[in-house]
């Protein structure tokens, strides 16, 4: 029998099933939490407000009230409670819906008792956890930043909020911006607010794996499992045992893979290669990736099943030329940085430079900025970084495409505004080979946008050529 929690969580278990709801609660009961339980929930709601459970465990299905409405009452509630949904088998949307109603984790009937025990002891550690992350939060309000994250802008306070938000859980998270936009920062965070940030983070790129390593990579292999498997391999799941594990450019992963990652997901057990034996695992998984994740699923890169299973919760990194106002913060955090990496002692950047910095559209975004500001850090002599110290040529390449690119977009006096909005959205398309995705991205528009544009312009050419034939 497991020993007595030293300071037991208050457990309400809502199950209309008698004997499931009586197993339950024997069950958590010899774990050391004090448990209560109710029929359903419109009498979980009265054991709630007589009893001030710190968590619930509870069944969808029920008379009465439902553990949907269960949780849409519990959202409005003053006090915070931790939910966890017991649902059927094949009803992993019903659990999904839930999570994003509040619910904190799900757990599938037949119920996996080490699995159960797991998610409890979790969100036991994030209940002991929330007074730090209040610290935290006051923190972000303060001096706008969040971890390596910073910024003050409102697209920065808004993706602060939701990591806050979604930390706490364990539910997979899907976070999508262009190449150096921050999202391995915004993982790390993630897990570092979480209940796990005491494990392991283990983040994995891949797109930086050949197609015959990455399962060995991701799921471990046995020796002999194949040719020039000289010994066992752990693979990244066990390395991230009770921590969080990183899959970077998900939508790089080879399709076969993809399927055996689904079912780790939804069994929490995987086989190494070459192996017969199934190993239960407990790792959160968190997923990024720079590529727009309902075209990569129309293209048949990204499982349809697997996007949904990792996209319970999303989090969008903007290019930085959308938030070009959180420049200054991210030039002296960055700086910081640097002379710690260098041993420098710059202190700031003049107003030339900032005038250039925020005059450049960063197609690169954060990395690059991080890129010229360590080249600019280390060939600087004194305290200050002037426009001498940036890359050659840099904050002139706009001057020159002006000048001498053929793909400039040229406006005549007199040119519209509409006029120009469609020259340069045009432009942009034939550049990137009618690549709407990343014309989009370019033009720092939503691809819904461009749609909307293109779809105006080929309505007023139809109009113009039935003029014509009148």
């Amino acid at each position: 029998m497991a020993e007595p929690l030293m300071n037991p969580e208050k457990v309400l278990i809502v199950e209309d099933e008698d004997n499931e709801r009586t197993g339950l609660a024997e069950l958590i009961s010899a774990w050391g939490y004090r448990t209560e339980t109710a029929r359903d929930g419109l009498e979980a709601l009265e054991k709630i407000s007589a009893w001030s459970p710190s968590i619930v465990v509870t069944d969808l299905k029920m008379p009465r009230m439902s553990g949907m409405e269960l949780i849409e009452r519990l959202d409005s509630q003053p006090q915070s409670m931790a939910v966890v949904v017991v649902t059927a088998q094949g009803t992993i949307d019903s659990a999904v819906e839930a999570m994003k109603k509040g619910a904190n984790d799900f757990i599938q009937k037949p119920i996996d008792t080490i699995r159960l025990r797991s998610i409890l002891q979790n969100l036991s550690t994030l209940i002991e956890t929330r007074a730090e992350l209040e610290v935290t939060r006051r923190k972000l309000r303060d001096a706008g930043s969040l971890g390596s994250l910073v910024g003050s802008s409102k697209k920065m306070q808004e993706i602060f909020r939701l990591i806050e938000m979604v930390a706490p859980s364990t539910a997979s998270v899907l976070i999508t911006g262009a190449s150096g936009t921050g999202k391995e920062l915004v993982a790390r965070t993630i897990h570092e607010l979480s209940p796990r940030r005491n494990k392991a983070f283990i983040a994995i790129n891949c797109a930086a794996i050949p197609e015959t390593l990455i399962e060995s990579e991701i799921f471990g292999h046995e020796k002999g499992a194949f040719t020039g498997a000289l010994e066992r391999r752990t693979g990244c799941f066990e390395l991230a045992e009770g921590g969080t594990l990183l899959l970077d450019e998900i939508g790089e992963m080879p399709v076969a893979t993809q399927a055996k990652l689904l079912r780790v997901l939804e069994d929490r057990k995987l086989r190494r290669l070459g192996s017969k034996v199934e190993t239960t695992v407990d790792v959160r998984v968190l997923a990024a990736t720079n590529k727009v994740p309902e075209e990569a699923v129309a293209r048949g890169e990204l499982r349809n099943d697997l996007y949904y299973r990792l996209n319970v919760f999303n989090i969008h990194m903007p290019p930085l030329r959308e938030h070009k106002e959180d420049l200054a913060d991210l030039v002296q955090a960055l700086i910081s940085d640097m002379n710690t990496k260098h041993g420098r002692k710059v202190t700031t950047i003049s107003d030339a430079v900032l005038h250039a910095f925020q005059n450049y559209s960063w197609p690169g975004n954060v990395r690059e900025l991080r890129n010229s500001l360590e080249r600019a850090i280390i060939v600087c002599d004194g305290s200050v970084i002037e426009t001498k110290h940036l890359p050659p040529g840099f904050g002139q390449n706009v001057v020159r495409q002006a000048v001498s690119d053929p793909d400039a977009v040229r406006l005549g006096v007199g040119t519209t505004v509409e006029e120009a909005e469609k020259l340069l959205i045009l432009k942009t398309l034939e550049a990137t080979s009618n690549n709407k995705t990343r014309a989009a991205e370019i033009l720092g528009i939503s691809l819904k946008t461009l749609h909307n544009k293109l779809k105006e312009y080929g309505s007023a050419q139809a109009d113009v050529a039935a003029a014509k034939e009148e």
